[in-house]
């Protein structure tokens, strides 16, 4: 039965319904990746969040597949025999046939079991499987992308292995008995064509996409794409955005949406994550007495950390607009003599050679500092047990003698530095054509005493091991106070979504896929501390302006108020935690299977009048004129300065909230029947059915 329309992020109540429950027990799920136990991208991070849910739901009979990395599988996984008889025997086979492949558990959440593939071990058959490739689809794969020639040995080794599970079909025969589903996170030409400065989401309908593949050398990776996404029975991408871009480009458009999720750990009291964004910013504060040594002349407790992060696209990640912002934020910061600092911290991974001498002496110089104070301590509590020991009050004019002065100038005067704080942690390889480094040049902001605003440019992943800033990404996040993603292209944002989930505000745009799916579902996500930047209808300078105005009205913001808004975002949680959204790949299994086996299967979508969405109402302590909260920042009134008050407020707020979120449900299916399910590189999900 043909099924054409295409599910909305709006209708997360509204999935469809059947009369009886799909058994399991004889199913087996494959979900087939590059990122499996291979971290290279944010595809990583859907595939290791959802495991815990999917081997809830699927136990013993779910399998991912994915690339064997000897680093990667040292650390991350634990090899095993495989216990799934017929699988066992497909590796055996394959093994002996003059592959590689492994066998073991993730040690993620979950413990999920995965099958990885050595593609080097069997590139030998790389010119023949090309040749099929030209001679079944005619597209042709150049010699020198390795990447493409990666993605064509994964491919006929993943079909090779289905085939082998799937006994009724000889594994030659390319033409396997399964259900197909792609998940397109974002499309190639669309990424280019955004990183070439063009008017993206204006002109979709215009480009030639031929044309625009070939001028950028990527024809045949395009065609790979395109063909992936026709040639599947269900097509799915992770926003709406995006579906709107692959409609375009890759010229389908997708029948399900299937939105990212995170695995949400919450906490029994609402002051615990809180606590845990004090300690966490108590260890930032740390780094920046260290970096700033020398010109630290401004307050710390009225210190505000703002960060961007993820992969080094200067423009498509809204880097560039966030540096002119902070521009003009200092200029307004300093006009209005606030005695606000921000320090905003780059975390965006690029060539470097080792760490800035001057950012590890800093905290070198830090923790010297901190030794002499411990020494004076200890040498001030000793002589004051004395005096006290033969009961007499001490003389605090004696308490310090000469020698503890001496030590204490010493260590003043080894923090004194005739150079500016510097504004990147490491050496750069290519400092002088760096993106970050030449903007931050032209807009002057080089870490000043004058300047309100300062910048840290971390060119590397956080890492606990660190000896620079020892925090891992999820502890520097909590201590944070507003991330801020201005992307341009975005199809989905990890990013912002990771701020929610720990309580934290942060900044997007309506041509994010989490900017998009927050504004259908909040009425007034700004006093949820979620901030949408407008970049489908503005220019540039325009939109600068609007998150200049995000910014210095949260600067602007009380500590009550910056705490009242952490505690609405972290309510927001519910929202993205994939025992909620996960539901949207349960569905799209579940049409697959309809769309390839109809006489076994049947899917019978809901009418669109019985799918309504919902939103999250305003806050109750915000005013229903957009005007008077600001639109940026929650409302403070009189009767919040009374703590019982508040938290009574807040608590009952909470609670309307929580009604917004209907448990999550699994979805029965009509026949029992025997499926292998499973998925593919930038997220392909594939479904067999054998009897």
């Amino acid at each position: 039965m043909p099924l054409a329309r295409s599910l909305s992020v709006t209708s997360l109540s509204g999935l469809e319904e059947w009369d009886e429950e799909f058994d399991l027990e004889d199913a087996i799920l494959f979900e087939i990746a590059w990122e499996v136990a291979n971290k290279v991208g944010g595809i990583y991070t859907v595939i290791q969040t959802k495991a815990r849910l999917t081997s809830e739901e699927w136990g013993e009979n779910y399998f991912l597949v994915g690339p064997y990395v000897e680093s990667n599988v040292r650390t991350q996984v634990e090899l095993i025999e495989p216990t799934n008889p017929a699988l066992k025997r497909t590796i055996d086979k394959m093994n002996s046939s003059g592959c590689k492949v492994y066998f073991g558990r993730w040690l993620i959440e979950g413990s999920p079991y995965v099958v990885l593939i050595d593609i080097a071990f069997t590139a030998w058959s790389l010119d023949s499987w090309k040749s099929e490739l030209w001679e079944l689809c005619s597209i042709g794969v150049p010699w020198f992308d390795r990447e493409a020639n990666d993605a064509v040995l994964f491919g006929f080794l993943t079909a090779w292995l289905l085939g082998e599970v799937s006994s009724s079909m000889d594994y030659l025969q390319r033409q396997l008995p399964v259900a197909t589903i792609f998940t397109t996170h974002a499309t190639l030409l669309g990424r280019y064509l955004c990183a070439g400065n063009v008017d993206f989401y204006n002109k979709l309908a215009e480009f030639n996409v031929d044309k625009e593949a070939g001028d950028r050398q990527i024809y045949h990776r395009y065609c790979l794409e395109r063909a992936a996404a026709h040639c599947a029975h269900v097509f799915t991408t992770v926003s709406q955005i995006t579906a709107i871009e692959a409609e375009h480009l890759l010229k389908r458009k997708p029948d399900i949406v299937t939105p990212n999720g995170l695995n949400v750990k919450k906490f029994s009291a609402m002051h615990e994550f809180q606590n845990l964004h004090a300690q966490s910013k108590s260890r930032i504060q740390e780094f920046v007495r260290g970096h700033f040594y020398g010109h630290l002349d401004f307050n710390l407790d009225k210190c505000l950390f703002l960060f961007i992060a993820g992969r080094y696209e200067f423009s498509n990640k809204g880097a560039d607009i966030f540096l002119e912002a902070l521009a003009r934020l200092n200029y307004l910061l300093r006009v209005n003599h606030s005695d606000v600092t921000v320090i905003a911290f780059f975390i965006m991974p690029a060539r470097t050679n080792n760490f800035n001498v001057e950012t590890l002496k800093g905290q070198a110089v830090r923790k010297q500092l901190w030794d002499t104070a411990q020494t004076v301590k200890e040498r001030f509590g000793k002589k004051l047990y004395e005096s006290l020991l033969v009961g007499q009050l001490p003389d605090v004019s004696k308490m310090l003698d000469k020698e503890d002065f001496t030590i204490m100038k010493r260590a003043i005067f080894a923090t004194q530095r005739q150079c500016q704080p510097p504004i990147c942690t490491h050496n750069m390889l290519e400092d002088s054509s760096d993106p970050i480094l030449n903007c931050v040049r032209r807009i002057g902001l080089f870490n000043s005493s004058a300047d309100r605003v300062k910048i840290i440019f971390h060119p590397e992943f956080l890492s606990s091991t660190s000896p620079l800033l020892p925090m891992d990404y999820e502890e520097f996040v909590r201590g944070c106070h507003l991330g801020v993603f201005p992307s341009y292209y975005e199809p989905w944002g990890y990013t912002p979504a990771e701020c929610t989930v720990m309580g934290i505000p942060s900044i997007s745009t309506n041509l994010s896929g989490f900017g998009c799916f927050m504004e259908e579902h909040i009425a007034d996500p700004t006093a949820y501390g979620i901030y949408i930047l407008d970049r489908r209808c503005r220019g540039v300078d325009e939109s600068c302006n609007q998150l200049t105005s995000f910014l210095f009205q949260f600067c602007k913001q009380s500590r009550r108020q910056r705490i009242i808004q952490r505690n609405r975002t972290e309510r927001l949680s519910d929202l993205l935690d994939w025992r909620y959204l996960g539901r949207y790949y349960i569905a799209a299994r579940h049409m697959a299977l309809a769309k390839a086996f109809p006489d076994t299967f049947i899917y019978e979508p809901q009418e669109a009048s019985q799918t309504a969405g919902f939103r999250y109402p305003r806050p109750a302590s915000v005013p229903p004129s957009p005007a008077l909260s600001r639109h940026s920042s929650p409302h403070h009134s009189e009767a919040e300065d009374n703590e019982d008050d508040e938290r009574y407020d807040e608590d009952l707020e909470a609670e309307k909230d929580k009604v917004n979120i209907r448990q999550p449900y699994t979805l029965p299916m009509k026949n029992k029947s025997i499926a292998i399910i499973g998925a593919n590189g930038n997220g392909v999900e594939v479904t067999s059915e054998k009897n």
